[in-house]
């Protein structure tokens, strides 16, 4: 298989050819993020059936989809099914004429084949209740962009499918070491920097890291990608949403809002910004963005769960309303790339990785197996921490972020704002636990008498990558 990463996905897909019983799996995530591939790949010699539904068409053209598809893998003659369960009552048909060995049966997208009142869902519940559960040779696969559908529809459904999921995979972006394998794989090496700057611009999705050329330099690369003719992703927001969320203008409207402010925004000032009622209704669309990886939600340390932050952690989209949303112009990278809005982007978009990767950072600290939570915290007008680590061993880990080109130096002034900024967060926290400073940076901080009075701790972008 010539798959990077994904080790704990691929260990549970193949796990199952070695079960005596029949096995439900789903597997969610975003577009583009390379599930079919994944399916694709672990069982391309158990594969007997594939099938994908069809982007916004209609019952017959779905069942007909289907039809024409199960006439590719069975070549014996089948009429044309006029319901669900005729079509499922084919496939039955011609699995039963297969030989021994595990089977797998993969449906794609499947939240397109579900229409209005086509009784899809009913006819597949019966395919696997009353037909896979009664053997041990099949594993239905179901795959689908839409996560939040997946797992309102069949993980969590209260209906016919009410826990028939046996597994389920929720396949996340790379890692920046994924990433790194993933552009090895193509004979991209660059240097922990450079694929951290591109993952801070395009995040760990395979389908956008795919056309990058061995040999070109990250504002090549972000040329190709953003800027140039026939530039892969320039357009890519206008079917990202789309392809995710049936009525998706208003899940654009809360990212567009969320893009104008880093640190993120609480659920009123959500409402104030696009104009949503606050109710059900909002709280389902923020679901269905945290559920796809968009959105995060991030609880203020001692604060009432109405102060939490809603906060854009899509690289993508970032960069889309940063730098490509209101550009009419054909602005190369390098141009933008030495201009101040880079700057401040560029700190904040390193935060941002910083956060995507606390499960390294611990590691890199020592503190894996400790539990912990991870927030951040500010008081207006005099004190903010990017990252804070809350543990349960009677410590926390203030970090500070830093996305600096070269060793950096920690002034006395520096020193002193931060010391600060600890004796203001413990009185206004009134924690009792121990608060020790960790600095994060590129290439690490040289250990002069500031830093040494100041710094517990610190990482470099290489304990990111671990």
């Amino acid at each position: 298989m010539k798959i990077a990463g994904r080790v704990k996905e691929i260990s549970i897909l193949k796990n199952l050819l070695q079960k005596d019983s029949a096995d439900f799996v789903a597997v969610y995530g975003r577009r583009r993020i390379g599930k079919t591939y994944l399916i694709r790949q672990v069982y391309a010699d158990h594969l007997v059936f594939e099938c994908s539904g069809l982007h916004q068409k209609d019952f017959s053209q779905q069942l007909e989809n289907f039809w024409l598809t199960l006439t590719e893998f069975d070549k014996t003659p089948k009429p044309m099914p006029k319901t669900w369960l005729q079509a499922f009552a084919q496939l039955k048909t011609y699995l039963n004429e297969l030989g021994p060995g595990k089977k797998v049966v993969f449906l794609d997208e499947i939240p397109w084949f579900e229409t209005p009142r086509s009784g899809f869902l009913a006819a597949l519940d019966n395919f696997w209740n009353q037909f896979c559960t009664k053997r041990t040779d099949v594993i239905l696969v179901i795959c689908g962009s839409a996560a939040s559908w997946i797992i309102n529809k069949v993980i969590n459904d209260r209906g016919g499918l009410h826990n028939r999921i046996t597994k389920h995979i929720q396949l996340m972006p790379f890692t920046l070491a994924e990433t790194k394998d993933f552009l090895a794989m193509q004979r991209v090496h660059l240097t922990l920097k450079d694929i951290a700057q591109l993952y801070m611009c395009v995040g760990g999705i395979p389908f956008y890291l795919k056309d990058v050329q061995a040999g070109q330099s990250v504002p090549q690369i972000l040329d190709e990608l953003f800027f140039g003719p026939q530039a892969l992703l320039r357009n890519e927001f206008a079917n990202l949403y789309a392809s995710l969320f049936k009525n998706s203008q208003a899940h654009e409207a809360i990212v567009k809002a969320l893009a104008t402010k880093n640190k993120g925004l609480t659920r009123n000032e959500i409402v104030e910004a696009t104009g949503i009622k606050s109710g059900g209704g909002l709280t389902v669309l923020l679901d269905e963005l945290i559920q796809c990886g968009f959105v995060r939600q991030i609880l203020p340390i001692k604060k009432a769960k109405e102060d939490a932050l809603f906060r854009l952690v899509d690289e993508y989209t970032l960069f889309y309303f940063k730098f490509l949303h209101n550009n009419k112009t054909n602005t190369s990278w390098a141009y933008l790339s030495n201009k101040q809005t880079y700057k401040i982007w560029s700190g904040f978009a390193f935060e941002n990785l910083c956060f995507k990767h606390i499960s390294q950072i611990k590691k890199a600290l020592g503190i894996s197996g400790i539990i912990s939570n991870d927030y951040s915290w500010s008081l207006k007008g005099e004190a903010q921490i990017d990252l804070l680590i809350d543990r349960d061993d009677n410590c926390i880990n203030l970090l500070e972020l830093k996305y600096y080109d070269g060793l950096y130096q920690m002034t006395k002034r520096y020193a002193s704002q931060l010391q600060e900024k600890v004796q203001i967060f413990k009185q206004n926290t009134r924690t009792k636990k121990n608060v020790f400073i960790t600095l994060l940076t590129v290439f690490g901080a040289q250990t002069n008498e500031h830093y040494l009075s100041t710094i517990t701790n610190q990482l470099t972008i290489e304990d990111l990558f671990q």
